[in-house]
């Protein structure tokens, strides 16, 4: 009887892959110091664990401080469990989250405060950082530092 019975079948329905809700937030700004060097600061909040890092690093031109911009948000974003884990699950040993940063060209920011003038970017935990996201990013900075520059230009005059 059951050979008889004709068995209807549901198509498969596709599965979309799931997007993930919590994003990793990247807090970027950038000015000149008194040696005129360019400092980078970096501020990431890793909502999976709830923590926030502050990182900064210096370079000698803008363009520099740009490439090095990309290769800080890549190390950033494929190193999140470790930073977490070094930097927070094991705080008494700091020394090695610093050291595993110092050995990609960063260095933790103490400082509290972060400059009003800064862009933002958001991720999905361990992806790529894309190519399409960084132009406006560099734009935003680039204004960020070209803006004190004029306006004391503008008050010499």
């Amino acid at each position: 009887m059951a050979s008889q019975r004709q068995q209807v079948q549901e198509p498969m329905k596709k599965t979309t892959p799931r997007v993930p809700t919590a994003r990793n937030d990247y807090r970027c700004s950038i000015e000149r110091n008194q040696s005129g060097k360019y400092c980078v600061r970096i501020q990431v909040f890793y909502p999976r664990h709830a923590w926030t890092l502050g990182v900064f690093f210096l370079a000698s031109s803008f363009d520099r401080a740009m490439k090095k911009l990309e290769e800080s948000l890549d190390f950033l974003q494929r190193n999140e469990e470790k930073l977490w884990f070094w930097g927070v699950d094991r705080a008494e040993d700091m020394g090695f989250s610093a050291e595993f940063l110092r050995e990609a060209g960063m260095k933790i920011d103490h400082r509290t405060e972060f400059p009003r003038r800064a862009t933002s970017l958001s991720l999905a935990p361990e992806r790529e950082v894309p190519a399409f996201v960084l132009g406006p990013m560099r734009r935003g900075l680039a204004e960020s530092v070209e803006a004190p520059r004029s306006l004391a230009a503008a008050a010499g005059d």
